[in-house]
């Protein structure tokens, strides 16, 4: 009967091995190392957990690195849509300056100095784009005065380009 016990110790002792195998094998196929037999030593322990760190360790040092690179392609679109916006800000600006170059100082001090039934006639005649400019270099009483001596659509046709070309470009979104 002993000797069935000792047979029978080392099939059972066969048995936890094989099972710790396993668990090895298993646990190498999902980059993870075995946890430790619950019978181990401090030793083995220790041994456990000094293989552990480093993996560990790595795939913290990964999972950051990922929320990084999410953080970095975030940064690079709002970066993207603020030079696109800043470009539009360009463009507008650049299409006001040239639209007030139009009217040249000398060119506004004659109108400034017209009377306003005169230079609404002459105006009305002018290309809209230089009247509106010019009427937009004047003092506000001065263009109200030729505004009012000029043909009804035509003073509106001005006083919307005058006010469309002082509106900055419409935000998006």
């Amino acid at each position: 009967m002993v000797a069935l016990g000792a047979a029978a110790g080392r099939t059972v002792w066969r048995l936890g091995a094989t099972a710790t195998l396993l668990a090895a094998v298993s646990a190498m196929a999902n980059d993870t190392p075995a946890a430790p037999p619950a019978n181990a030593s401090i030793d083995e322990i220790q041994q456990y957990c000094s293989n552990v760190v480093d993996p560990a360790r790595d795939r913290r040092y990964l999972l950051q690195k990922q929320d990084l690179e999410k953080l970095k392609a975030d940064v690079d679109v709002r970066l993207k849509a603020l030079e696109e916006r800043r470009n539009e800000y360009q463009e507008w600006l650049k299409k006001r300056t040239d639209f007030m170059d139009m009217a040249r100082q000398d060119l506004v001090d004659i109108y400034k100095n017209m009377k306003p039934d005169a230079a609404a006639a002459r105006l009305a005649e002018v290309d809209v784009y230089v009247a509106a400019s010019i009427l937009m270099r004047l003092t506000p009483r001065q263009s109200g005065l030729i505004l009012s001596e000029m043909d009804p659509a035509k003073a509106a046709k001005l006083t919307g380009l005058i006010s469309s070309s002082a509106d900055a470009p419409a935000k998006k979104g």
